[in-house]
């Protein structure tokens, strides 16, 4: 009997109320784990401190070369997924990192931020099938 993967957050209110908590499908597990390891700085858990990826410390760091830093950042996600994210195999990691002019108008304010998307493909362990995942952030404050 397969294990069930629970939705996050969990309602425990559901369970007072004496029902199950939401279940969800594999992809949707890997795609809330692997956003566990792109919010988590090295460190940050106790129990295993390579847990996360770079991403908190590159996020103030001058940003001389974007290659150099996209390549730091896949390298390091890299690294963490393939460690801590055994459900998929055949894991690649992209990064791309562009400035994105945002204007508001009743503030009549123009800001431009740095936005990263990162993009994960590999296959299921369980069923072999294709997985894609992607998630945009932007810098410096770190947001999603």
């Amino acid at each position: 009997m397969p294990i069930p993967l629970y939705k996050k957050p969990f309602r425990l209110s559901n369970v007072f109320q004496g029902h199950d908590l939401e279940k969800q499908d594999i992809g949707a597990s890997i795609s809330q784990y692997l956003e566990l390891i792109i919010f988590t700085r090295y460190g940050e858990h106790r129990f295993m401190p390579d847990f996360g990826c770079e991403i908190w410390d590159l996020d103030f760091e001058l940003i001389i070369s974007e290659s150099t830093w996209e390549e730091k950042l896949r390298q390091s996600l890299l690294r963490s997924i393939t460690r801590y994210e055994q459900r998929i195999y055949n894991v690649q990691v992209e990064v791309h990192i562009k400035e994105v002019n945002k204007f508001y108008p009743l503030r009549n304010v123009s800001e431009i931020k740095k936005k990263v998307e990162i993009i994960v493909k590999g296959k299921m362990q369980q069923t072999g099938e294709n997985y894609s995942f992607n998630i945009s952030l932007f810098l410096s404050p770190l947001s999603a």
